[in-house]
């Protein structure tokens, strides 16, 4: 099997077998052909350590940061794996190879206050209502934007407050959505979908003024216009709802794996980050409140 084969091979696995985004699978192939670019003509069998060594070293040179660099050595890394898998590979070309060092970001979080301001920011217009229902869905149900722009009305049950949503690796989950959020949705489904969906064929629950499915784009620029209006410094994205839906729940007491179900993550390392959120939270509030709070 030659590179250009075996990475074809492998990017369709990643959409027939695991179902992973179209977006997800075309960064796996741009970082795989930015390796082939550096392995050149060699065959598959005789990829190395070596090689993987200066295709890093190329991508430093390039002046691609650590966090990308490591992003790289993770798409071949589970190349590989599939690779040795199917018995296209016999070794490890990663043997031996550390990763590069990333400082882990601490994500943006809004204060309870700042969230109550971005829900309220809102005018009465059709397009503040249909905004309203967006945001609170946001956060009620710490739903990334992909989940957002995705969801199709027969997701809903607003009888029972829930709602189903499809996240990475079409992995399904149950998102409990809370009073506030179903009232500002069926506000927007009675008063507003209705106007907009004018053939009535669109399954998107949250349309744009002309009738089409709203865009991952549209949703990002209205939750920072509506950020603006609420007064918020930080630039924030529809994911800041979701770090700070999930963070929100571990400062009232909800336990790490009940968080880990409801974001919808395959490994709760990935949601024990905001355990560090929450413990530099408390820290920096007792440094701001308590009168012996502050750091020596």
């Amino acid at each position: 099997m030659d590179l250009d084969t075996a990475i074809d091979a492998f990017l369709q696995h990643l959409s027939v077998e695991r179902g992973l985004s179209a977006n997800t699978i075309e960064c796996y192939g741009r970082d795989l052909a930015s390796f082939r670019a550096t392995a050149g003509e060699r065959s598959l069998s005789s990829v190395d350590a070596p090689v993987v060594r200066r295709h890093l070293e190329r991508l430093q040179s390039e002046g691609l940061a650590p966090r990308s660099r490591g992003r790289a050595l993770s798409a071949l890394s589970q190349w590989f794996r599939y690779l040795r898998a199917e018995g296209a590979l016999a070794g490890d070309p990663l043997e031996g190879i550390a990763r590069p060092r990333v400082r882990r970001r601490t994500p943006e979080v809004l204060s309870a206050r700042e969230v109550d301001a971005l829900l309220r920011s809102p005018d009465e217009s059709p397009l503040g209502i249909r905004d309203r229902a967006m945001l609170e869905t946001l956060y009620a149900g710490g739903l990334r934007v992909s989940e957002l722009v995705g969801l199709d009305g027969s997701a809903l049950e607003l009888d029972s407050a829930l709602c189903w949503v499809e996240g990475k690796g079409r992995r399904q989950r149950i998102a409990p959505l809370g009073e506030a959020c179903i009232a500002a949705l069926e506000r927007y489904l009675r008063e507003v979908r209705p106007r907009w969906d004018r053939s009535r064929s669109e399954a998107a629950v949250f349309l744009s003024a002309r009738g089409a499915r709203i865009t991952r784009q549209a949703v990002w620029y209205r939750v920072r216009y509506h950020a603006r209006l609420a007064g918020i410094r930080a630039r924030l994205s529809p994911h800041g709802l979701r770090h700070s839906f999930a963070t929100h729940l571990l400062e009232g007491g909800a336990d790490l794996r009940s968080v880990q179900e409801l974001l919808g993550h395959a490994d709760i390392g990935t949601t024990e980050i905001y355990t560090h959120v929450s413990r530099e939270r408390l820290r920096s509030l007792i440094d701001r409140a308590h009168p012996r709070g502050g750091s020596v």
